[in-house]
């Protein structure tokens, strides 16, 4: 019988889905709301048109006739605003109601927003689509110093896009080291010591409380009770799952969608599944939001083909990053920073000489975190261990060395 699936969402996961559809589906319906009007378009490159390294011609992700050959109706510069469980209809924010017999919710995530006056002021920006960040570069030619607020991956990003447009950038930082959602203490005030001689200056323990500027922003006052003085903000604080039109009282929603293996929400025929997704995390064993490319990409392949009528189980997924901060490399994986160190045994050594950090995490005698700092070719080795789940009884410390023997330690 053939169906309709409607997909709210033009990112990775809603993408793979509908390939995951049409590999076992060729005659069904697909219909897609894209609120944005782009083609499909890598989202982690955008930090290189904002660095000038790549044209946006680079980020597509799949070729310009993807939507005709997968026969698609893309409904392209619509919201969704609202989802009408019982009558299986998607409303827009044009007034057009789309009816499905299979959803999927792919709506990724929202900037996260922060709190202070002045945010109207032009030249203030978010990080998260190609249109923020080519409003971003139009906006350089009048700017020499910018602010970048928050730690974290995005504001690295943009820190390093921005310096390498030459302009004077002051990273500012909630808590008391960068990165400090993927990496531990250590670690941080390694990064920390490595930014001073990049030329970016970081202030630590700080936020912003208001902006001011006649129209566009000039100037920023902070916790502390200083101000400095800039003509472009960046605001990198994280994101949040884009969950606004969602029926809170007929699918459940935590921090994001709450699926289960099969990337089914709590309403039969409704999926979820990219950043607005939450399912188990493979090292915490609980559900968490892992916003990651990879994770989406896995997790709309699953849900498309679950909907299509085979029933693929979702393993979950697992928090990790691999990304260069200037000249130190850095992978994180699983739980770096254990929230009850009694349940936990964490061994770790550093090389100062070599500028290397390797920290490792177990439960039970298996692997659910690491941390490493330069020397990181044997992460992917890691990683496949925590994904695992694989006992590791005796000589854990031999993990530490950068050229261990998995092999001889399995034995």
């Amino acid at each position: 019988m053939a169906l309709k699936h409607l997909i709210i969402g033009n990112g990775v996961a809603g993408i793979t889905a509908i390939e995951g559809i049409r590999q076992l589906d060729p005659e069904s319906s697909i219909a897609l709301i894209a609120g944005e009007t782009r083609h499909p378009y890598c989202r982690p490159m955008i930090s290189h048109l904002l660095d000038g390294s790549v044209s946006p011609g680079q980020l597509l992700m799949r070729p310009r006739d993807f939507y005709d050959r997968m026969r698609v109706e893309v409904a392209s510069g619509e919201w969704a605003k609202a989802i009408d469980v019982d009558n299986e209809t998607v409303l827009t924010d044009k007034g057009n109601a789309f009816g499905f017999d299979r959803l999927l919710i792919a709506s990724g995530a929202d900037p996260r927003p922060i709190k202070a006056d002045g945010l109207e002021l032009a030249n203030i920006f978010s990080m998260r689509t190609q249109e923020h960040v080519e409003a971003i570069v139009s906006a350089l030619p009048e700017a020499s110093r910018a602010l970048v607020l928050g730690g974290g991956l995005v504001g690295f990003k943009a820190a390093y896009g921005l310096l390498r447009r030459g302009l004077h950038v002051t990273m500012l930082i909630r808590s008391r080291y960068p990165l400090s959602m993927q990496v531990d203490a250590f670690a941080g005030e390694m990064l920390l010591d490595e930014l001073a001689g990049e030329g970016l200056e970081v202030r630590v323990d700080i936020e912003v409380t208001a902006f001011e500027g006649n129209g566009r922003v000039s100037e920023a006052h902070l916790s502390d009770g200083t101000s400095i003085p800039c003509d472009l903000a960046i605001i990198g604080k994280g994101v949040l799952p884009a969950t606004s039109f969602v029926p809170l009282d007929r699918i459940t929603v935590d921090l994001g969608i709450v699926v289960n293996e099969h990337m089914e929400t709590s309403a039969s025929g409704i999926y979820a599944a990219g950043d607005v997704a939450e399912s188990i995390d493979r090292a915490r064993k609980q559900r968490w939001v892992n916003a990651l490319w990879p994770v989406a990409v896995e997790q709309g392949r699953i849900a498309g083909m679950n909907m299509a009528g085979r029933r693929v189980s979702y393993k979950g997924s697992l928090s990790r990053n691999v990304m260069r901060v200037f000249d130190t490399d850095i992978l994180t994986a699983g739980i770096v920073n254990p929230p009850k160190e009694d349940e936990y045994h964490v061994i770790s050594h550093c090389d100062r000489r070599r500028g290397t950090y390797r920290k490792l995490v177990f439960r039970d005698d298996v692997l659910v975190g690491v941390v490493m700092v330069n020397s990181v070719e044997q992460g992917g080795v890691l990683v496949a261990l925590i994904n695992d789940g694989t006992p590791i009884s005796r000589e854990k410390e031999l993990l530490l060395h950068p050229s261990f023997n998995y092999a001889k330690l399995a034995r």
